[in-house]
């Protein structure tokens, strides 16, 4: 558990190391700088948007900052892009701005981290379950049916991702599948972050008929046991009013919520 005087201290690392400095997610994506922002811009199929704004952002800055990336997008021709906004961002009415912009909020999140070392590794899975790396095409495949199962929304841009990260990157990519017998039940990814201390978690979405028999808790343990192995210090987590509680009793503490602002091009 992260103590009180740490969570400062671990929000301003958060900030410098996984969004001021942020890598490119994907070997068609690249990160791009301003004065006073970090974006990322890939393909179409690739998740694009801003991971960071100045933390002196005035109100000013900040209308010009968001023209001019409702401006640069649109010539790029996506049909959306996200502005990925904390609430300890600034200027505080950052959001309003946003949305008075064109800019959709979706549900907050709130951002999860724990130190790895301190996290059960321990995978305890219902009978006839198992747990295995996603390695090849096949697998991406059931993946994506996993997702579309769990989540019932299309998974084009996850397969499209995945197989990207396997390709091009895979010491930094983790993905697992939960099968029972045939049968995708479970997905989640892992990516760890190059040089910096932290892995995320994304995905881990169960097939209904499967939930609440500690199939999510089975994915944080079995990719906590990898990050450990591999020398990260920390796994982070957007994480859904679902998932939170579940995390935060394996030992998860909150730095803060985060919420997505999209837009979306008009058709």
């Amino acid at each position: 558990m992260i103590r009180n005087q740490d969570h400062l201290a671990l929000l301003a690392a958060f900030d410098r190391e996984m969004r001021e400095h942020a890598r490119p997610d994907g070997p068609d994506v690249r990160v791009e700088r301003t004065d006073d922002l970090v974006r990322q811009l890939g393909t179409d199929q690739d998740w694009n948007g801003v991971v960071w704004s100045s933390p002196d952002l005035d109100a000013v800055r900040a209308d010009a900052a968001i023209a001019a990336q409702v401006a640069h997008c649109k010539a790029l021709g996506y049909g959306e892009f996200e502005w990925k906004l904390y609430e300890h961002d600034r200027p505080a009415d950052l959001g309003s701005r946003l949305l008075a912009a064109g800019f959709v909020p979706e549900e907050p999140e709130t951002l999860l981290v724990a130190p790895v070392a301190e996290l059960p590794t321990t995978v305890r899975l219902p009978d006839g379950v198992e747990l295995r790396t996603v390695r090849d095409e096949g697998d991406v495949d059931l993946m994506a049916r996993a997702h579309e199962l769990a989540f019932g929304t299309d998974s084009s841009r996850l397969r499209h991702q995945v197989l990207a990260r396997l390709r091009d990157d895979p010491d930094h990519f983790v993905g697992v599948l939960a099968m029972a017998g045939d049968e995708p039940v479970s997905s989640a990814r892992m990516e760890l972050y190059r040089d910096t201390g932290f892995a995320g978690l994304w995905g881990g979405g169960t097939v209904e008929a499967w939930r609440g028999r500690g199939i999510y808790r089975a994915l944080i343990a079995f990719r906590a046991e990898i990050a450990a192995a591999r020398g990260y210090r920390y796994l982070q987590v957007d994480a859904t009013e679902d998932s939170r509680p579940i995390l935060q009793r394996l030992g998860f503490t909150a730095l803060g919520t985060t919420t997505p602002y999209v837009y979306r091009r008009a058709s």
